[in-house]
């Protein structure tokens, strides 16, 4: 038996690798199989991990300002053909902060043009830059203050970081940015569409995710409304009804706006480079995860995009998720076999999370124990 396992993370949790070690561990103790492993990242975090397993690279450690202003530990990726792989999350995430501390407006993108940066200074000029999980909305101000961007008020000093603060701006001045940037290449991976504005734009779609309330909402939408139209000004280019300037609270904009990004889907470039159509065709079982599965994930996400590729093998998928939710089974329509949640009785999310990888384990052990009685009986 060849199994392929292709998990994406179980955000706050564990990694895609993390995970996929899970899922191994638990195959191991039901059958003597081949296992081909494939980390799967869509932007988000793990997007450097994936990328690096299936291209082989490096990781690059280095500190940066944080979504607070405060400094952090992060890092990024360089391949071996010399491309850095960025996730934004990894300095301007979610994940940095506790839940009492989410404030979209004042947290900063500064910390994702100090990667830029270091990245340049170590020669990198190709860019693929995750674009998930951030815990800011900013429209990418603080990135393009970090690249030498002058974003200044009515009195010619600099905007304060967050998105709170992009009201102030009177003038932008790309006169410092580091030239470096015109000598390279950016890819934007993201799987959301989302304009930078409006009901569907990054403000009111992702906003109360990042701690917004309804009026914090209305002051970050008019707040990058504002931003784009200081920008058009400047570049007289104008990127505010793009379908991805909404991502990472409006970093995809700055990132077209500013640095000529294109806007990928992420998990197609990851896709793509661990050639996992091939490998899909030579296994027998396919099993993959996220941290919850809903209607949202037949919108791009990796379960939804390993099964359309398995459907055209006739090769079965089994779906492990940390929870099941809203019409998870329109996931069957595009070429998912079964799912199954990994808690095995009543706990808290915080229960779950800190003992998902025996749980993860567990149910891979029992799915595949399944599988192989089912092939045996035959």
């Amino acid at each position: 038996m060849k199994i392929l396992v292709a998990p994406d993370s179980f955000k706050g949790s564990l990694s895609s690798k993390e995970v996929l070690e899970a899922i191994s561990e638990g195959i191991k103790r039901a059958v003597n199989a081949e296992i081909v492993g494939i980390p799967i990242a869509d932007g988000g975090e793990g997007t450097v991990d994936a990328l690096i397993a299936s291209l082989g690279g490096r990781i690059v450690d280095v500190d940066v300002v944080g979504p607070l202003g405060n400094v952090v530990k992060s890092f990024f990726g360089i391949l071996n053909d010399g491309t850095a792989v960025i996730e934004m999350a990894a300095s301007s995430g979610l994940s940095l902060l506790p839940d009492n501390m989410k404030n979209p407006l004042i947290t900063t993108t500064y910390g994702v043009g100090q990667l830029i940066k270091e990245a340049l200074d170590k020669g990198c000029r190709k860019f693929i830059v995750g674009l998930g999980g951030s815990a800011t909305n900013d429209g990418g101000a603080g990135m393009v203050q970090a690249l030498g961007v002058k974003l200044l008020d009515e009195d010619g000093n600099d905007i304060p970081y967050g998105g709170g603060n992009l009201y102030k701006l009177k003038k932008v001045d790309i006169s410092s940015i580091d030239k470096r940037v015109y000598e390279s290449s950016f890819i934007a991976a993201s799987d959301v569409t989302n304009p930078l504005c409006g009901e569907n734009g990054a403000s009111y779609v992702y906003g109360p995710q990042k701690g917004a309330t309804k009026e914090m909402v209305k002051i970050l939408d008019d707040n990058l409304r504002h931003y784009a139209s200081v920008v058009k000004e400047t570049i007289n280019k104008d990127f505010k009804d793009t379908p991805g300037a909404g991502a990472a609270g409006g970093l995809g904009f700055s990132l077209m706006a500013f640095l000529n990004a294109k806007i990928r889907s992420g998990i197609d470039i990851v896709m793509e480079a661990s050639n996992i159509d091939e490998k899909i065709n030579s296994c027998d079982i396919v099993i993959t995860g996220e941290g919850n599965t809903d209607f949202q994930t037949a919108f791009g996400k990796a379960p939804a995009g390993i099964a359309r590729i398995a459907k055209k093998y006739g090769k079965p998928v089994v779906v492990l998720s940390g929870g099941l939710g809203k019409n998870y089974k329109d996931l069957y329509d595009v070429g998912v076999t079964s799912m199954f949640s990994i808690v095995d009785k009543p706990m808290t999310l915080q229960e779950a999370m800190i003992n998902a990888k025996k749980l993860i384990s567990d149910r891979a052990e029992d799915i595949i124990r399944l599988f192989v009685s089912g092939m045996n009986s035959k």
